[in-house]
């Protein structure tokens, strides 16, 4: 290969960069991003930078010196490709093609109807981050948090750490679709003895203001007074520039097992969506691990395809952490569609505990909040796929 493009200026996007030079590539680097900044990190926004503990550029990634020489192309949408010839489509309809593509362009927030409101915020990208610091500096803000997933969690407990009045609103029970509602319920009465007002089973149902928002209305009827609404309802793969690519595309851009959605392109982070061999998953998995392990593999994979060594399937074990009240919140492993939760150590009242997750008869994923050393056990556990039994045979 002589030349390939990265879409996406993103964690993903660079570490597919730097892995690509790492094994070899010499050729041109080209590197897309519709932002007009070089590669940030994510976690911060919603927390260090969202209260203004840190200067927006903090959050940049390190850039190794291996990419001296690679073209970085930001604030340039890529609009389009043609996946038979490589062909990208960006700018004002300039055209270009390459021996491989690495697709790394990530997901963007959903939005309700109503939304687009000042003081309505949505945190994805810096910019993001930036504006809604602004407005929660405002002396007396009331915030109110649609959805109550680890975007709405993390954003509710910045919020309460200025001292502000938050409410948070959620359908269910805190990240329910992903750790079950008992997990959900411990979590939710967490937020609230840090003073959050937690009304479940509503929906926002009408955002109001005159110049800014001024106050939610609930599905129940119920009027929440409010300065400022944080949505964190989910994201959408961003892959309506991939329309009549060629490529297959369904709650992502759907790849093989080794990150391979056609000959010479390859993707990694939000946006891929690939059957992961160990959990017998087609899943995207949305976590800062995923982005950089995921980009590695698909470098690696890109560069087989022009005679380098084949990774094979990528089959990880994802993790992620979340840090709320000072406390870290971290997953390992799949808990999708898990037939049963246990809490093998602690409890949510000490607000320090360790949860294990069963899929039939094997282990699939554990869960633990302020006890890091408990849980890298079961970490590496999960990596030689442990029955229950042995996963409770080692509590």
């Amino acid at each position: 290969m002589n030349s390939i493009a990265i879409v996406g200026a993103s964690l993903a996007g660079l570490n597919a960069a730097e892995t690509l030079r790492r094994e070899g590539f010499a050729g041109r680097l080209v590197v897309f991003g519709d932002e007009p900044h070089f590669p940030y990190d994510r976690p911060p926004l919603s927390k260090e930078i969202a209260r203004g503990d840190w200067p927006p550029e903090k959050a940049a990634l390190p850039i190794d010196a291996l990419l001296d020489d690679a073209e970085w192309k930001l604030g340039c949408a890529v609009t389009g490709l043609d996946a038979a010839s490589r062909t990208l489509t960006y700018g004002e309809g300039q055209s270009e093609s390459f021996d491989g593509i690495v697709i790394a362009t990530g997901a963007a927030p959903r939005r309700l109807p109503g939304t687009y409101i000042k003081g309505v915020h949505v945190v994805r990208t810096l910019d993001d981050a930036i504006a809604l610091r602004d407005d929660l500096a405002r002396p007396g803000c009331r915030v109110v948090v649609v959805g109550a997933g680890f975007v709405g969690q993390e954003a509710a407990a910045s919020a309460r750490k200025l001292d502000l009045s938050v409410t948070m609103i959620e359908a269910v029970a805190p990240a329910a679709h992903v750790l079950g509602a008992e997990i959900g319920g411990i979590i939710g009465d967490m937020h609230r003895r840090h003073g959050v007002d937690v009304r479940l089973g509503v929906a926002a149902a009408a955002f109001e203001g005159v110049e800014r928002l001024e106050r939610v209305h609930l599905s129940d009827g119920s009027v929440v007074a409010a300065d400022v609404a944080i949505l964190g309802i989910g994201v959408t793969p961003n892959t309506g520039w991939l329309e009549g690519s060629g490529l297959t595309i369904d709650n992502g851009l759907v790849c093989d097992e080794t990150c391979l959605a056609a000959p010479g392109i390859v993707a990694a982070g939000d946006i891929a969506r690939w059957p992961n061999r160990r959990y017998g998953e087609l899943r995207r998995v949305e976590h800062w691990d995923n982005a950089v392990r995921q980009a590695e593999h698909a470098a690696k994979r890109l560069l087989a395809d022009g005679g380098g060594l084949n990774p094979g399937p990528y089959m990880p074990v994802p993790w992620f952490w979340s840090d709320q009240y000072g406390l870290k919140m971290q997953l390992v492993g799949s808990p999708v569609a898990h037939d049963e939760v246990r809490i093998v150590f602690g409890s949510g009242e000490e607000e320090r505990f360790v949860a294990l997750y069963r899929r039939a008869d094997r282990l699939v994923a554990a869960l633990g909040l302020a006890a890091t050393g408990k849980l890298l056990k079961f970490r590496r556990m999960l990596e030689n796929d442990p029955s229950w039994e042995e996963a409770l045979a080692a509590v």
